[in-house]
């Protein structure tokens, strides 16, 4: 198709997205600090296999436009509605990494299932990862106040560090490689600071149970049982509670960072979940 272009949104806001393939299209959304790049392993296989595939960097992130406002959930999704119009897609596979789990699960709150066909939710944040008194298994907000005040105070020293439990280098059997923390290093560091400081409440702090609620489709729900960013039983396993229709995955000791580090099991699952 096009192989990649920029969206002007409605509120001037551009969105910079991949397009590559012909086929029934797959869409992807990717995770914070990320950029479609993290989703490069999937595109280039299911692409291969003769899906179309499209990535976009979300706003503030990558080599989208860099609003100060507008980072949020609701905004998040009703971007993502505005892409799928743009190209004129039907029924579309949605696949979400962490926030973009959460992405792809607002735009169906707000924009419905008519669009889409299925959804791949990998090691994604929904239901909501804060901890509160209705989520007791939550990580408690002090985390993220932390998190906010390294990108700001040393957001480059800070994702070299942080993609070492991303990708699950500081355990023993890992199978990533040191050029994982340069990826994600260089794609975090496109991303504007405001962007990637106000995400942090956007991923941490919205509550998607009727999210998931209404996701009345087939939903694969995919995670590694070491996820160290987005803890499982406040997450993955906590939205199979609230999928009208889910079917779980978990891999053994696969750490947030599953789509590069296991990419040939992700890859084969979500192929073989899009075409049976």
């Amino acid at each position: 198709m096009t192989g990649s272009a920029k969206l002007k949104l409605s509120d001037g806001t551009e969105l910079f997205y991949k397009d590559w393939g012909t086929g029934d299209p797959i869409v992807f959304s990717h995770g914070w600090p990320l950029t479609s790049d993290a989703f490069e392993d999937q595109m280039m296989f299911l692409a291969l296999k003769g899906f179309r595939v499209i990535a976009h960097d979300r706003r503030g992130h990558g080599r989208s436009s860099q609003p100060w406002e507008g980072h949020t959930m609701d905004q998040y999704a009703d971007d993502l509605a505005e892409l799928v119009d743009h190209l004129g897609l039907k029924n579309a596979i949605h696949v979400g990494h962490s926030t973009g789990g959460g992405e792809v699960a607002r735009y169906i709150g707000r924009h419905g299932i008519g669009k889409v066909s299925k959804c791949v939710l990998i090691s994604a944040v929904p239901p909501l990862m804060v901890k509160s008194e209705e989520n007791l298994v939550g990580t408690p907000i002090e985390v993220f106040h932390d998190i906010r005040d390294n990108v700001s105070k040393d957001r480059s020293k800070f994702f070299k560090d942080l993609a070492f439990t991303f990708y699950g280098l500081d355990r023993d059997e890992s199978e990533a490689s040191t050029g994982f923390i340069d990826s994600f290093w260089m794609q975090g560091m496109q991303g504007s600071i405001k962007a990637l400081y106000d995400c942090v409440a956007a991923f941490s702090e919205t509550d998607q149970r009727e999210d998931l609620r209404n996701m009345n489709i087939p939903t694969l729900v995919l995670y590694g049982d070491n996820d160290q960013i987005v803890p499982p039983i406040s997450s993955s396993k906590a939205a199979i509670k609230f999928l009208p229709q889910a079917k779980e995955k978990v891999y053994a000791g696969a750490p947030h960072g599953l789509c590069s580090t296991h990419k040939k099991l992700v890859n084969e699952d979500i192929y073989r979940f899009i075409t049976h």
